[in-house]
């Protein structure tokens, strides 16, 4: 609602509003179940204090699995690292040389048995149990060279690139769970008064479900409308002055903040039927409470000056955001 101060001079300008200010709603970024509530309404809180935790069993048996899996991968690319013992060289070498033995009695045999059987000394049944005998030893030798070429040359780099990545994403998963452990306890994000309790102990909680209201002290504002035949007379940065009922010898310093650039008809909690259907502009004025007096939605009377403006901000200790 407004009023035209109608005095000769007509130097100020009366507007009748409510008390705002702005609200957030911090909620978990986890899902759980709400194990405490530290504050209730009306508790003024700090910057970071805590509010609320969720159940973290979950959370921590998955950052425990996340961890185990983060040591193997240290431990494999460790290995892969330092390459093989001389004892599995060694081992190796033996292996491979036994084999070899192994394959030159075999060709031995066969060869004897294939001249005896061309001799017809010999089954040509014998020949071909030879000749299978020892082209398996042969095989099983080459194998073993292979493995011993294998552990003295030591693992490929790709193997090594591969066991790199490996680490790196089990780092991420460990870094990831330790966050989310984190995440059930919730804090505040600014300071402010608790207005209200969302949930409580023993709901279900996820980030899409806040668990409080938090209003937050700066920056406080009235929400007035004045008339457009009054629009010429306003612009930001205008002196103000602010008072309530329940305060009736305080002054609140204020400026005008904002004008709304479109006009709308005036809202249903103006009393007057003549002003309901008028065509008027929101504004917002900044106010400086240094006592924590002002309540949201409390009724204030606000006189505008027109004569010099002021910067929005001076002897307030906060500034004015222009916002809507």
């Amino acid at each position: 609602m407004f009023l035209l101060d109608r005095t000769p001079r007509r130097t100020a300008l009366v507007l009748y509003g409510n008390v705002d200010l702005r609200e957030t709603m911090p909620a978990f970024e986890v899902s759980g179940r709400v194990t405490r509530l530290l504050v209730q309404e009306g508790a003024p809180v700090r910057r970071g204090e805590l509010l609320a935790t969720l159940d973290a069993t979950l959370y921590q048996d998955a950052l425990a699995a996340a961890e185990a899996d983060l040591a193997g991968r240290k431990a494999a690319l460790a290995k892969l690292l330092a390459g093989s013992r001389p004892e599995e060289i060694a081992q190796a070498r033996a292996t491979m040389q036994a084999l070899l033995a192994q394959a030159e009695n075999a060709g031995l045999a066969y060869r004897r048995l294939a001249t005896l059987s061309r001799r017809h000394a010999a089954s040509l049944q014998d020949r071909d149990n030879a000749r299978a005998a020892f082209r398996s030893a042969r095989d099983q030798y080459t194998a073993s060279r292979q493995a011993y070429l294998l552990a003295v040359k030591g693992p490929r780099a790709e193997d090594i690139a591969a066991a790199r990545a490996a680490l790196d994403a089990a780092r991420a998963a460990v870094a990831l769970a330790r966050r989310n452990l984190d995440e059930t306890r919730l804090r505040a994000p600014q300071d402010g008064v608790i207005e209200d309790r969302i949930l409580e102990t023993g709901d279900m909680a996820s980030p899409a479900t806040p668990v409080f209201t938090i209003a937050l002290p700066s920056p406080l504002w009235v929400r007035a409308y004045v008339p457009e035949t009054a629009l010429g007379r306003l612009r930001p940065g205008m002196a103000a002055s602010v008072s309530t009922d329940s305060f009736p010898g305080t002054r609140y310093r204020g400026w005008v903040g904002f004008i709304s650039p479109s006009a709308e008809f005036t809202p249903r909690t103006i009393e007057s039927p003549d002003l309901r259907t008028a065509l008027v502009y929101r504004i917002r004025v900044y106010v400086c409470d240094p006592r924590g007096q002002l309540r949201l939605g409390m009724p204030a009377t606000v006189r505008i000056g027109t004569a010099a403006a002021v910067t929005g901000d001076a002897g307030c200790g906060g500034g004015h955001d222009g916002g809507r």
